[in-house]
Parts: structure tokens; C-alpha cells; sequence
């Protein structure tokens, strides 16, 4: 799983104007149409003011990058700069939408389609109301502060002292996040009853340890040499004060807040269809989640139909092993020690090491390859027990910061580690690592696109991702490969489960029998995934929704290339554009097989 620590909106951007030479303006004798290239320039400017608007809107995006110009704010999210907002995504969309891009180089065709396709689908989540809940167990802002410090940089005083300010606007910020929850409240945009009560006990596992105990005196321990000494004495008793006189008591305040006035108020069902207009809601993130039309019964057939071919690929393993079926294969794996970890240091060393396995294959594979490292941290343990196996954070695009795989350690005896091998190559390489460190390094791309966040196909290439171990050598173990199904299988139990409890009504319980019924998850898994899929509407469904449209389109340009496919070419084809809608992916690559075919592009990877 890939995650943004904190993405929440800020404040605005003046207005950017678009010269009326640019614009389609018709005429007696037809469209006048402005010089192409005056047009691009034009384009490009406003791709560029956007994102400046979208770094100065989401400070906390703007330091995961590495740009620090707000790295001292928090996002505005008051209900005022919400509804600013709203109005600022209007208007950059008819600026968008009023460019004539006829006789654009399809480059800077798609950048300007992309652009209003995101922009629009802004302004249905704000209709939908989505932004009046600010507070689940997964991603909420109390959460996601707290797991934001580990992709703060702290090399300068400069950057403490940002980091100080921002803890001193905690209050502010919490303030606001109550206001838009009060909001919600009232408009019955509320998230599940049962699922508050846990956000209770996290938001007090934050609050309660006090001083250099508390998460966000983590920054003090490690004062890099390049802090005088009077700067880290000064920094480090009002970092301290800030989070006992700051921190704290506003996490006590949201914590009473979300327990007496929210959380007795939250729905009473798991699905998303007992929200106002949630069949609506459900509808937009399907859509948003797998960027297909797909509906909700369709995607639950497919998933019923995967399960039955992975768990017929694992009962084929189960026989192997000398056992009758798949059900007493499984029951013998929960009981033998050698399939459960040994330690918390024992999860992580086994990811390290499969990682470091992996990384002299690559060149078998890609011809473009990562320049970020990749490092291997423990979950933060206020955040275990909801915390999902595995997830993944971008480093910077200069590399100054490395990617970050964060790993769940707790309850570590209860943890098998067959599934380890699987889940290092999809949350690092060739997974999410080296996908996201690649787009952010595509030096064609404006940055709203080296940044993209498209679930189907960031999710279904780390996915797809898993196999590629196999086809390198990997998973020598039969019971590693039977891992590898493992992980597969849970994907495709996500499509029946999320269409499950918010399609079909299906009520918790059902949704932890299948889980039981049809997978091999360890227990503290089991539910944790089955909260998260209750509280991500449609995010559970980009996985396999992904991978399958990946798979298809290798096969697709495998039969048209023949003996011309090249596996290096075609991953760098996938890859070189970024994270992409599946359906324009599946152009780009149509457009990349007749481009080889007529000998316009090459087959083979250049070197790069």
C-alpha cells in the first residue's frame, strides 16, 4: 500500500490569466487559431501556476517533496478555505477547458485532458461532501500528523524551528478539523459508530505519553551535527514545551470531542450506501479507485472468480505437500512455528533481505531504473494495531530523502512470514519504490504528473509486481510462492469484500466469515483489512483491477510483437508516463505496439 503521510487543503494562489490570443474565438471565416506553440507556452504556464497553488494549498505535500517554502504550516482546513477552495477549482478548470489544444503534440494534449479530468473530479468530491469526514482510523489528521514526522527533514535550525511552529499550530489546526466534523454531524456524513470508538483509543495513545515519550519528540534524539549545540538546547526544550502545552492538550480536546459528541453519533452500518446519497458516493469511488466503468456487480464477479483460480493454483501447492486439501494446508501453516516470525528485528531483516536480492535483477527486467534509495523502519506502535502488513512512503524526487517501507511488527508471533517475500517486492522494488521514484524522475512531465496519484495503476503495478520475482527465480520456497498466492488471493477477496459490504449491504460479519473462509490472513490482519476496506470506499478494489489490466496489455503486445516484444521495453513503456488512468495507459501502450510494429519506435529499452 502507497500512502501520503497528510495531503489536506491550504490556502489559495491568486488568480492565473490566460492571454485571449489562446483561446478558441470563432469567426466568419471559422476558428482562428493561435500559433501552436504560443498556445503550449500557454498551457504550460498554467500547469505551472496550478501546481504552485497545489503545493501553497498542502504545505505537508510540499515537504514530503522537499520543498520547504511552507514547511512551517499546516493546511487550511476550515470550512471558509473548503468552500475558497471549491471556487479556486472552478475557476482553474475553465481556464483549463477554454485553451484550444488542436494541433497540440499529443503530449501536451493529454497534460491538458489529464488536468481537467482531476479538476473535475475535485469538484464532484466536494459535492458529494466527501472533505465533512475528516476523522476515521486509517487516515484521519490525528493519525496522520503524528506518522508525518518521519518524512519532515530536520538538517538545519531552520527546519526545527518550522517544525516548532507547526506544533504550536496543532490546536489551530484540530479546531478546524472539529468544525468540519461538526459539519458532517449535522448533514449525517458520518463514519461508522465502531470505527470512532478505536479513533478514541488512538487519539489517546498519541496524547498520553508526555515528553521526549511522545511521537513528536522523535526529531530530539537525533540532532544532526549540522544544529549548534546552543540552537539544539534551545530546540529542544520548546519542542518539548510545545508538545506538553500545544500538542497534548489539543489531542485530549479532539479525543473528548470524537468520544462524547462524534463518535455516539456515527452510523450504525458498515456500508457506504447508509450515508445520504452513498450509492452516489460508492459510484464515484468505484470510478475514481479502478479509473474504469466497471460497476459494483461486475467487479464482484470477477472477484469471486479470481478466488476460485488462485485457491485453485494454492491447492495444487497444498497436494504437493502431502496434504488432502487447501482447508488443512492452511490449518497447518497457523500452527507451524517456522511460518511465524521470531521477533519484531526478524520481520524486518526478512524484507531487507529480499529487497536486496532483487535489486541486481532489475536490469533483467527495466531498462530505466530507480536513483532513490529505499529503506526498510517499523511501524509506529500507536499505529499497529490498525496499521495495515506493509506501506509505503515517497522519498524526494532529488533523493535527498529515501523511500520509506514502513513495517508492522506488532504481535509479531502471530505474524506469518510467508507473505514477507511477496509484499518487499511490492511495496519496494520492483514495486512502488521504483515505480514512484521513476515518475518522479521523468523529466518530460510537468510536476502534477510526475506526482500522480492514480490508485489502479500505482496499486496494480506494485501488484503485478509480485510475480516478477517468479519470473526472475524468486520464491524457491514452495511455501514463499504459496505466499506469493497468498497475497494475490487477498486482492481478489478486496473486490468481493468492498462491493460486499457497500453494494451488497453485507454486514461485518459476513465480511470476516469469507475473509476466513477464503484466505490465509493472520487473525490481527483479518480485521484490521476488514476495518479498512468498511472506512475506503472502492480504494480496496485498484489492486487486482490494476494488475489485470497490466497483464492484459502484456499479453495484447506479446501476440501483436512477437518475436519483436521485449519485456524491458514494454515496462519502461508502462512506466514512462507516469501514474496514468488504466484507460489511458491502455492507449499509450496501443499506440506503443503500432509505433513498433511500423518501426517507429524501438523494441528494445534505450540506455538511460
Amino acid at each position: 500500500m502507497k500512502t501520503l503521510p497528510l495531503l489536506i487543503c491550504a490556502a489559495l494562489l491568486g488568480p492565473v490569466t490566460i492571454p485571449a490570443s489562446v483561446l478558441a474565438t470563432p469567426t466568419a471565416q471559422g476558428a482562428v487559431k493561435a500559433d501552436v506553440a504560443t498556445r503550449v507556452r500557454a498551457l504550460n504556464s498554467l500547469l505551472a501556476g496550478q501546481w504552485q497553488y497545489t503545493l501553497k494549498n498542502s504545505p505537508e505535500f510540499a515537504t514530503i517533496l522537499g520543498d520547504l517554502r511552507y514547511n512551517d504550516h499546516w493546511s487550511d482546513v476550515s470550512l471558509a478555505h473548503v468552500r475558497a477552495d471549491h471556487q479556486a477549482t472552478a475557476d482553474f478548470l475553465k481556464r483549463f477547458e477554454a485553451i484550444d489544444t488542436s494541433g497540440f503534440p499529443d503530449s501536451d494534449k493529454l497534460n491538458q485532458q489529464l488536468m481537467v479530468r482531476q479538476l473535475k473530479d475535485s469538484l464532484r468530491s466536494y459535492d458529494l461532501k466527501l472533505y465533512e469526514m475528516p476523522l476515521d482510523q486509517m487516515s484521519g489528521v490525528h493519525i496522520a500528523l503524528a506518522g508525518f514526522v518521519s518524512s519532515i527533514p530536520f538538517n538545519s535550525t531552520k527546519e526545527y524551528d518550522d517544525y516548532l511552529a507547526r506544533l504550536r499550530l496543532v490546536p489551530k489546526l484540530f479546531d478546524e478539523v472539529t468544525v468540519l466534523a461538526r459539519k458532517g454531524m449535522a448533514d449525517k456524513m458520518m463514519p461508522p459508530k465502531y470505527l470512532l470508538e478505536k479513533v478514541v483509543k488512538q487519539i489517546a495513545s498519541i496524547e498520553q505519553p508526555a515528553g521526549m515519550d511522545s511521537v513528536f519528540a522523535e526529531p530530539l534524539k537525533h540532532f544532526p551535527k549540522s544544529v549548534p549545540e546552543a540552537d539544539q538546547k534551545r530546540l529542544h526544550d520548546a519542542i518539548l514545551a510545545a508538545i506538553d502545552h500545544d500538542v497534548r492538550p489539543a489531542y485530549a480536546k479532539l479525543g473528548k470531542f470524537v468520544a462524547d459528541d462524534y463518535a455516539p453519533h456515527g452510523r450504525s452500518q458498515p456500508g457506504v450506501w447508509d450515508l445520504p446519497n452513498g450509492e452516489a458516493i460508492y459510484r464515484f469511488q468505484v470510478e475514481q479507485m479502478t479509473t474504469t466503468h466497471e460497476t459494483p456487480q461486475q467487479i464482484h464477479e470477477i472477484g469471486l472468480a479470481e478466488v476460485k483460480r488462485i485457491e485453485g493454483e494454492m491447492t495444487e501447492i497444498a497436494h504437493a505437500q502431502g496434504f488432502k486439501d487447501l482447508a488443512s494446508f492452511r490449518a497447518s501453516l497457523k500452527t507451524n512455528p517456522k511460518t511465524h516470525a521470531t521477533s519484531r528485528e526478524d520481520i524486518l531483516n526478512r524484507y531487507r533481505g529480499y529487497i536486496a536480492g532483487m535489486e541486481p535483477e532489475l536490469p533483467k527486467l527495466f531498462g530505466r531504473l530507480p536513483k532513490t534509495e529505499v529503506v526498510v523502519k517499523p511501524v509506529e506502535k500507536f499505529r499497529e494495531k490498525e496499521a495495515a502488513a506493509a506501506e509505503y512512503h515517497q522519498g524526494t524526487p532529488d533523493g535527498s530523502r529515501p523511500g520509506q517501507i514502513f513495517v508492522n511488527t506488532g504481535d509479531f508471533a502471530n505474524r506469518s512470514v510467508l507473505t514477507i517475500e511477496s509484499t518487499a517486492y511490492h511495496e519496494g522494488i520492483p514495486g512502488h519504490h521504483l515505480q514512484i521514484s521513476i515518475a518522479q524522475s521523468l523529466p518530460k512531465l510537468p510536476p502534477f504528473r510526475q506526482q500522480a496519484g492514480y490508485t489502479a495503476y500505482i496499486e496494480g503495478w506494485a501488484l503485478y509486481s509480485e510475480q516478477l520475482g517468479k519470473e526472475v527465480g524468486f520464491y524457491k520456497d514452495p511455501l514463499s510462492d504459496y505466499g506469493r498466492l497468498s497475497d494475490e488471493l487477498l486482492r481478489a477477496d478486496r473486490l468481493v469484500l468492498d462491493t460486499g459490504v457497500h453494494y451488497k449491504h453485507w454486514t461485518r460479519q459476513q465480511m470476516v466469515d469469507f475473509f476466513h473462509a477464503h484466505s490465509s490472513e493472520d487473525e490481527p490482519d483479518v480485521q484490521a483489512e476488514t476495518d479498512r476496506y468498511i472506512t475506503w470506499p472502492g480504494q480496496a478494489l485498484a489492486y487486482k483491477t490494476g494488475e489485470l489490466k497490466i497483464l492484459a496489455l502484456r499479453a495484447r503486445a506479446k501476440q501483436a510483437l512477437g518475436d519483436q516484444f521485449d519485456i524491458r521495453a514494454f515496462h519502461d513503456e508502462i512506466l514512462g508516463g507516469g501514474a496514468l488512468p488504466l484507460d489511458v495507459l491502455e492507449d499509450r501502450v496501443n499506440d506503443w505496439i503500432a509505433a513498433v510494429k511500423a518501426g517507429k519506435a524501438p523494441a528494445h529499452p534505450m540506455a538511460i
